[in-house]
């Protein structure tokens, strides 16, 4: 069983003793990695209501994006979980000596870089889900609209999570190229959040029509 599997199987009271747990992991990392997977459970939802026949290939196209989303992002948390205990051990290691405080630099920024893969992938996931809600808003069943900007709300807050997630691991990468691709990378974060806004204000007005 994978990790992805494993989380996935567990229940959401289950990973929120964990949260708030006295532990390395989870952390805003997972915290995100949920969020988006929230709202591809979301768009995914809305899409399964909407049965009319004109829009069946259209809705099946995004169904199906979303439920990868879904997937993905349930082993994006796993993978957070397991890249920021790593970073944890890390910063156990001794320090007594120079040499000792060369290997821990190095190990740190080692495992620092690889706790921003996981958030990377939230962040691209991210970006797809406003995109599909946007997608599916035009066709989506009319009681279900709501649903749609919640959506748009889960991924925001997942890249918004995301971002502050990366951004805490840039101080430990002794890379200077790799921080700043990691920082471009993250740059993105408003405009999606102006897009989820967009998807949310355009939603009100149809609710309000």
């Amino acid at each position: 069983m994978s990790a992805g599997e494993q989380l996935d199987d567990q229940s959401i009271g289950d990973f929120l003793g964990q949260l708030a747990a006295r532990m390395a992991a989870p952390g805003a990392g997972a915290t995100a990695a949920v969020e988006a997977a929230l709202s591809a459970s979301l768009v995914a939802m809305v899409g399964r209501f909407t049965t009319e026949e004109a829009h069946a290939d259209l809705v099946r196209e995004i169904v199906g994006e979303a439920d990868a989303h879904r997937d993905a992002c349930l082993a994006a948390a796993a993978d957070d979980e397991t890249a920021f205990s790593a970073v944890a051990e890390a910063m156990k290691m001794p320090r007594g000596s120079q040499e000792e405080k060369e290997a821990r630099r190095r190990r740190l920024s080692e495992v620092s870089l690889d706790a921003t893969r996981p958030p990377l992938a939230v962040l691209a996931s991210a970006g797809e889900l406003v995109t599909l809600a946007a997608r599916i808003l035009p066709v989506a069943n009319r009681n279900l609209v709501s649903d749609v900007a919640a959506a748009a709300a889960a991924a925001r807050a997942a890249a918004t999570t995301a971002r502050l997630s990366v951004e805490a691991n840039l101080p430990g990468i002794d890379d200077d190229a790799a921080r700043a691709d990691l920082a471009a990378a993250v740059a993105g974060v408003g405009d999606l959040a102006r897009r989820a806004d967009d998807l949310e204000a355009e939603v009100r007005r149809r609710m309000r029509a």
